[in-house]
């Protein structure tokens, strides 16, 4: 039983969104991610060192105890990281091209609105997140006795609220960890080729990565030449602070 590997079940509770939250395990170096209830599933024994990690909270570890293991389950409260942000700029980011992807897939397309003659909307689909934002800041326009102009009501209710900004702060958060998943995934096996680190510190660095402003910049320019360059600069920074920890 000592060495027996389940299926813990576990969910993640926090004060803002708990959706994609990374799970890994730091023992078997097995991973995956939460689910907007903040819910996940990952393979455990006793022992087992599991790191939850996103770019809105603290790092997390949690060693796996005989209670898990004898319930298969557990409960994991993050905390969020305080960052005041005066502006938030939100630019392009390291992605692919989506209507390459497809044509070189080998799938056949699909009846669209231009094929029917009819307009529809050709932009970038928006994230949840973003369509949130865009239904907070936007609304039904009100004209009242005196003035010459429309008022927007619904966003001036949000924006004094704070709601606004809060979901501008959401947005935020959800371009940068899909920019650091997309530098994590194209640039891990050149970076670690040439200069060495253990998988079990790999997840904990990206996030270190991450909370360098110099990354926000970078996400914006895309240019994985110079993404590379800012990984290695970090990558001996990260590695001295642990080696004086290992030395404490």
């Amino acid at each position: 039983m000592m060495g027996q590997t389940v299926d813990v079940k576990g969910q993640v509770v926090a004060n803002d969104d708990v959706d994609g939250i990374h799970v890994l395990n730091n023992t078997s170096n097995t991973f995956t991610i939460t689910n907007s209830r903040g819910e996940f599933s990952i393979p455990a024994k006793l022992n087992d060192t599991l790191a939850f990690s996103g770019v809105s909270y603290l790092l997390k570890k949690v060693v796996v105890g005989q209670d898990m293991i004898n319930s298969k389950a557990m409960t994991v409260y993050l905390t969020e990281k305080i960052n005041a942000l005066d502006e938030v700029v939100v630019g392009k980011i390291l992605t692919g091209d989506l209507s390459s992807d497809l044509l070189n897939s080998g799938v056949e397309r699909e009846i669209n609105f231009f094929d029917l003659g009819i307009p529809g909307y050709v932009g970038k689909p928006k994230t949840q997140n973003e369509r949130r934002l865009y239904d907070a800041d936007h609304g039904k326009y009100f004209y009242f006795y005196g003035l010459s102009a429309a008022v927007n009501v619904n966003k001036i209710l949000n924006r004094l609220s704070g709601r606004t900004k809060k979901l501008e702060h959401r947005v935020y958060l959800e371009t940068k960890d899909k920019c650091l998943s997309i530098a994590r995934s194209n640039l891990s096996e050149i970076l670690f080729k040439a200069h060495f680190l253990e998988k079990t510190h790999r997840n904990e660095f990206f996030y270190f990565c991450a909370d360098d402003s110099k990354f926000d910049t970078l996400c914006t320019i895309n240019d994985d030449f110079k993404m590379l360059e800012f990984l290695k600069e970090k990558l001996i920074s990260f590695k001295s602070n642990l080696q004086l920890k290992s030395e404490k």
